[in-house]
């Protein structure tokens, strides 16, 4: 993209740049006027030509840093890219035109050229979307350092639980809904925020669910038993390690320290006799499953700058994804234009889970814009199947006379639910819209109507009470989801 945006710069006399419209629409305009078309350039060994010729060179050299510059103001590369800029546009203005037109309109468009940098890369760097990047950026480092870093450092352990989990959920979402107007700084700036973070869950999410795995092997059961509990207590550490340094937490220790420990973890593990035991086996291998899990999140500093990277609109997973939701839209109308009828004989479910295949196997390349489509793909099938089951137990539902009471009104707002939740898959608006906030009112009663119902012991009634909050909620998520304003 870059290569075709900075071709103009091979002549001086071609467009200035224009701060990168014209590589966000596909690269520079290359016609001219026809008076333009016809003059000739100025004799190429004249000082002052020769100097404006160096001057372009240089220019063509820094067009592609500042085109993928992601970072602010504050920024060592920021700060030497404007220094080299403003270096040169100073040596534009000391050329000596010697009152030729020529050569003015040639030094003209040269620090036309330069000032078109100049204004990109401070735009992008102060744009409100990049600083709304860096705002969630660091009240994820803060969530992160208060949560689970200060504590190890301190030497006590970070508590993961589901509360933080569902917190850097939170900030994925609103870093996905952050409008970057297909500026590839400000989808690089994204990417990064959004690629460091999907880590940072990877990595607690898989310590949450080592917390809840027991141990059935003591000490004494085997001596290399030992051995593995001692590296699980490093594994630990060096979990906090990597958290911290995917999220800019850490002076003190680099990717490449942290490898060589968890690489001498592995080579610790590999030395162990636990040829004998399949217990122990497992268990080992079970450890160095975890330290594998690490490492493969070590390598996000080293990721280049190829801006294919950020620009998805042509990625054939996307097209996957939107072919699929295209084909839900579908499955989806049809199903309410049955059950507007009363008809129950239309149930696409066999489709619909085959849909869901077909999304677990898109390649989203560890990108996290493309993992974030695909779970709204996936949600909107999962919304369907889930209205499907619904109107199917209602229609098979036979209460009896002895069925009680609590039981029959949380039935009574399941109901409800299911007509709600036709709407809410019919709704296409905005928040703003009066009846999305008379859906989010309505859903809201039935909370409160199902908080109402009192089970008064009865332990079906409980777990069927339990069921339909989490099935109200979800609808209230799914209706949120339909409604943000959220871009590849």
């Amino acid at each position: 993209m870059c290569a075709n945006v900075f071709g103009v710069l091979k002549s001086l006399f071609g467009k200035p740049f224009d701060g990168g419209k014209r590589m966000d629409h596909g690269g520079p305009q290359q016609q001219q006027h026809p008076m333009e078309q016809q003059q000739q350039p100025y004799n190429p060994q004249h000082p002052a030509m020769m100097r404006l010729y160096e001057v372009q060179k240089e220019v063509a050299s820094l067009g592609p840093q500042v085109c993928t510059f992601s970072g602010l103001q504050n920024d060592r590369d920021y700060k030497r890219l404007e220094r080299e800029l403003t270096r040169l546009l100073l040596e534009v203005d000391q050329v000596d035109t010697e009152g030729k037109p020529e050569l003015q309109g040639a030094r003209k468009r040269a620090a036309q050229e330069v000032e078109g940098l100049l204004r990109y890369l401070e735009e992008n760097a102060t744009h409100p979307s990049r600083q709304a990047i860096e705002e969630l950026s660091n009240e994820a480092r803060q969530l992160v350092d208060e949560r689970v870093v200060a504590p190890q450092r301190a030497g006590g352990v970070a508590e993961i639980n589901d509360e933080l989990v569902d917190a850097l959920q939170e900030l994925v979402l609103r870093l996905t809904q952050v409008k970057t107007e297909g500026r590839v700084p400000l989808r690089k700036a994204r990417y990064r925020a959004l690629t460091r973070l999907c880590a940072v869950q990877d990595v607690l999410e898989g310590r949450t669910q080592q917390q809840t795995l027991s141990l059935p092997l003591s000490g004494d059961t085997h001596e290399a038993v030992h051995c593995i509990n001692q590296v699980m207590v490093k594994v630990s550490v060096a979990r906090s390690q990597l958290v911290a340094l995917l999220m800019g937490l850490s002076g003190r220790d680099s990717c490449a320290h942290l490898s060589r420990i968890l690489t001498e973890m592995q080579v610790e593990l590999d030395a162990l006799d636990v040829s004998g035991n399949a217990a122990i086996r497992n268990y080992r291998k079970q450890v160095v499953e975890e330290i594998n899990g690490l490492l493969k999140h070590l390598d996000l500093e080293g990721e280049g700058d190829d801006t294919r990277r950020y620009d998805l609109a042509q990625n054939n997973s996307i097209r996957e994804i939107e072919a699929v939701r295209a084909h839900v839209s579908h499955l989806r109308e049809g199903v309410l234009r049955h059950c507007a009828m009363g008809d129950l004989s239309f149930r696409p479910k066999a489709e619909l889970q085959s849909l869901l295949t077909h999304l677990d196997q898109v390649d989203t390349a560890k990108n996290p814009c493309i993992r974030e489509a695909r779970r709204r793909a996936v949600v909107e099938v999962q919304a369907i199947i889930t209205f499907l089951d619904l109107r199917e137990a209602l229609a098979r539902r036979q209460p009896g006379p002895n069925e009680h009471p609590s039981h029959r009104a949380v039935w009574l707002v399941l109901g409800s639910l299911s007509d709600l939740q036709a709407q809410v898959l019919g709704f296409d608006g905005k928040r703003v819209d009066k009846s999305y906030m008379i859906l989010e009112e309505l859903l809201t009663k039935q909370l409160l109507a199902l908080d109402a119902v009192d089970p008064q012991g009865d332990e079906t009634t409980k777990v069927a009470r339990k069921q339909a909050v989490k099935f109200a909620q979800n609808i209230l998520n799914y209706l949120d989801m339909k409604t943000d304003e959220w871009e590849y």
